[in-house]
Parts: C-alpha cells; sequence; structure tokens
C-alpha cells in the first residue's frame, strides 16, 4: 500500500481561519468515515481485484464524498474562468478519473490498517475540518485531515492534508501551472490522463 500524497508545500488553507470545535455529531464526519470504509474495501479486496476493479469499487465512493468540480476549479486557480466550457468538461473528467486511478493503485493491500476519526469536527469559515489517522501495524500512523464544504445538501472533500500540513490541493495547483502556462487546458487534460494511465487507471 502506497499513499497519495506528495510535496512539501504548508497547509494555507489549513491555517487560514481560527478554529471553532462543532458539535461531534456533525455530520461531515459521515463523509469521511464513508470513504475510509471505501478504501479499506478496495485494500482488502487487494491485488487480486487489479487496479481497474478497485477503481470501479472506490469510484462511487469517491463520487459521493468529493467534490471533484470544485476540487478541479480550485486546483487550477485563477485561469479557470478563462478556459472555455468544454475545456472545463474535460478537465473535471479527467481530473476525477486520477483521482480514483490513484486511490485504486496506491491502496491496493491490506494488512490490518485501520482508520479513527476525531469526533472534535473544526469549522474553519464556512468549512469543517475532520481528522483521521490511518493506523498501519508494524509502521508509523499517518494523519490525515479532511477539509469538507457543503454542496446540495451534503458535506464533501475539497482538500486532504497529509500529516496534517501538506495541502493536496495547492500541491496540485503548483503542478498544474506549469502545465497550463505552456500548454493550456487541453495540455493539461492529457497530463491529467497520463497520470491516470501511470496509476493503471
Amino acid at each position: 500500500m502506497r499513499y497519495l500524497f506528495s510535496g512539501a508545500l504548508g497547509a494555507a488553507l489549513l491555517m487560514s481561519a481560527p478554529a471553532v470545535f462543532a458539535q461531534a455529531a456533525d455530520p461531515s464526519v459521515d463523509t469521511v468515515q464513508s470513504l475510509d470504509s471505501g478504501l479499506l474495501s478496495i485494500m482488502k479486496a487487494g491485488k487480486g481485484a487489479g487496479v481497474k476493479g478497485r477503481a470501479a469499487t472506490i469510484a462511487p465512493v469517491i463520487d459521493r464524498a468529493y467534490d471533484i468540480p470544485l476540487m478541479t476549479r480550485l486546483a487550477i486557480g485563477a485561469k479557470w474562468p478563462t478556459i472555455a466550457p468544454a475545456d472545463q468538461t474535460a478537465l473535471v473528467t479527467a481530473f476525477r478519473r486520477m483521482t480514483i486511478s490513484q486511490y485504486a493503485s496506491n491502496f491496493d493491500s491490506y494488512s490490518g490498517e485501520s482508520f479513527t476519526v476525531d469526533p472534535k469536527v473544526e469549522s474553519r469559515g464556512t468549512d469543517r475540518l475532520v481528522r483521521t489517522t490511518l493506523h498501519v501495524p508494524k509502521g508509523d500512523s499517518v494523519a490525515i485531515a479532511y477539509r469538507l464544504r457543503q454542496s446540495g445538501g451534503s458535506w464533501k472533500i475539497i482538500d486532504v492534508f497529509y500529516k496534517n500540513s501538506i495541502s493536496q490541493l495547492a500541491t496540485r495547483r503548483a503542478d498544474f501551472a506549469g502545465v497550463l502556462a505552456s500548454g493550456g487546458a487541453k495540455a493539461l487534460v492529457t497530463h491529467l490522463n497520463a497520470l491516470s494511465a501511470k496509476a493503471g487507471g
């Protein structure tokens, strides 16, 4: 099993607003617990299911847990309004495919891992921050925090913080900026599809 997180950017989004603790029964916890259950499911399916099999299992979980269109827009940043609608749609589709493929590739085996979710949910403006821990037998535990925002009456993940400090969204924005600057939206779609293919999806 490998993990999705890379880079060394600080958590500007994580620290951008003072923490206010929400009620322990905050519904944003359900979103994270659903994702954790889905990840354990594909880990237990293991290599026998193949990347495509694990992807088929985790895809509906990702669709429920993540706000993929918003994450795509945030990862691209200020250039998003200048991109043609058809290219925006292609970018969202490619971003979703990449997200699913990387989860399916990285969470590919099970050796007793488990997740715990901190019931003390933090409010960050209108967002929620849910902290979790991935427990790895005979290894170091991994702290993962999720930032969620309400969308369509439910709480959706919009960013992931590895070790509570490395923003996946900020890392992706840094990766995408150069591709957009040199080749535009179509080049970024190609880049995202290449990342999916590299993961086996």
